[in-house]
């Protein structure tokens, strides 16, 4: 028999608010994270700003002794912060846990860029002659393997210890894939798993890239908290953003034996490919649509019975019009009646993080009984026509929600969660 799986903590690092309550305050509130870029020189660049996490919010340092943090991606201490909140959530120590609580707990982290940035440095290091600077780690920290080690070191966790990355859907599938390791209860599967996402791409060379594929806006470096405009008419282009949204996912039973809070259930969760392009999506959007129906069938409820979405949201003209075009081909008429939003109007692209930044928003929504907006909604697209909650929030009892995230490559997933 399949085990229940259960959400018993969550970890925040997000450019509109460090800590889940700061988190909550700006979702709920419509605050916006995008500002101008403060960490490097953006003159060479068309776009300037971002979903900057601040600097006075969060001190790496504080995650990362100083002598490591030339050895790692900006990314570990988003993670080791988010973990750490997400761990305490869940009434779990961080530190002095025994051998066979080590060995309890895995981990599985999403990630779509992984250590780009910090490879990125090395490279300008090599480049510009500062050999002795570049770091001695430069291979293993600039693989994606090594990310969830840094986190597994961190706490002393010995569970498996694994890297999901699929692009924009890295966080939901690493969050699909610990549902159903804990969901199998085969021996020597962990009875609790972080999971979760973590990108760092504001970086100079990674923006770069970006641009010259022209899907990041250049219209708004002076009013950047206007920038990210998901399926209003006037949208063209994404805001980078960085961050980490992590959460402690348990057995049923397990979390119940021991007495801890349960956030939400995960109960259904599907993932397909198109097999079309390396970044366009199909017009049609039947197999996000498919992602979205193979989800609700395993969670064993009725497309009716969805009482909100979490949009992907992406603010570009091609991904707005046809996510909108797969909801309705995945809860039919019910689509018309379903309240939807879109994160990344508040907080900008956080890449692979995306999935996890997006359930993060929808407990949110659960506990406080209330829909996140979609900010920035100013002029409707006749094409993108369902309810995006758009520009401020509304009270609504949630009990059933939609997660959807899409990728590059063709990817499509996502996760059905219950309020308990």
């Amino acid at each position: 028999m399949l085990k229940r799986v259960v959400i018993t903590g969550m970890g925040v690092v997000s450019p509109n608010g460090v800590g889940v309550e700061a988190f909550c305050r700006a979702v709920l509130g419509g605050k916006s994270g995008v500002r101008r870029i403060s960490r490097f020189d953006t003159s060479q660049l068309p776009i300037h700003i971002a979903g900057e996490i601040p600097a006075e919010d969060f001190d790496e340092l504080a995650w990362v002794d100083k002598q490591q943090r030339k050895h790692v991606s900006r990314s570990v201490p988003l993670a080791i912060a988010a973990t750490t909140e997400a761990l305490q959530d869940a009434g779990i120590p961080t530190q002095g846990i025994s051998l066979e609580e080590q060995r309890n707990i895995g981990i599985v982290l999403g990630t779509g860029g992984g250590a780009q940035d910090f490879s990125e440095e090395q490279y300008r290091l090599w480049y510009e002659g500062n050999i002795k600077k570049v770091s001695l780690f430069s291979i293993p920290s600039g693989t994606m393997g090594t990310m969830s080690s840094e986190v597994s070191m961190a706490f002393g966790l010995r569970g498996m210890s694994h890297v999901v990355t699929t692009g924009c859907t890295s966080s939901t599938d690493a969050i699909g894939y610990a549902y159903r390791q804990i969901q199998s209860g085969m021996p020597g599967i962990p009875k609790m798993i972080i999971a979760g996402g973590v990108d760092s791409p504001i970086a100079h060379g990674i923006m770069k890239g970006f641009t010259l594929m022209k899907i990041l806006t250049t219209s708004w470096n002076d009013e950047p908290q206007r920038a990210s405009r998901p399926f209003s008419a006037d949208r063209d282009g994404f805001v980078i953003a960085e961050g980490s949204w992590m959460f402690v996912l348990e057995d049923y039973d397990h979390a119940i034996s021991r007495g801890a809070k349960i956030h939400a259930e995960i109960t259904g969760y599907g993932s397909t490919c198109e097999a079309f392009h390396r970044v366009r999506l199909a017009e049609f959007g039947e197999e996000p649509a498919r992602a979205i129906q193979l989800a609700l069938e395993e969670s064993g409820i009725p497309a009716t019975e969805i009482d909100y979405v979490n949009l992907h949201g992406t603010s570009t003209q091609l991904n707005d019009r046809i996510e909108t075009r797969a909801l309705k081909l995945a809860l039919g008429d019910h689509a018309q009646r379903t309240p939807m939003s879109a994160l990344k109007s508040q907080i900008g692209h956080p890449q692979g993080a995306s999935g996890a930044a997006g359930l993060a928003a929808t407990l949110v929504a659960m506990k406080h009984s209330q829909l996140p907006p979609t900010i920035n909604l100013e002029k409707p697209d006749p094409e993108c026509d369902l309810d995006y909650v758009a520009e401020a929030g509304r009270k609504m009892d949630i009990e059933h929600a939609v997660c959807n995230c899409i990728a590059f490559g063709s990817k499509n997933s996502a996760l059905v969660v219950k309020r308990i």
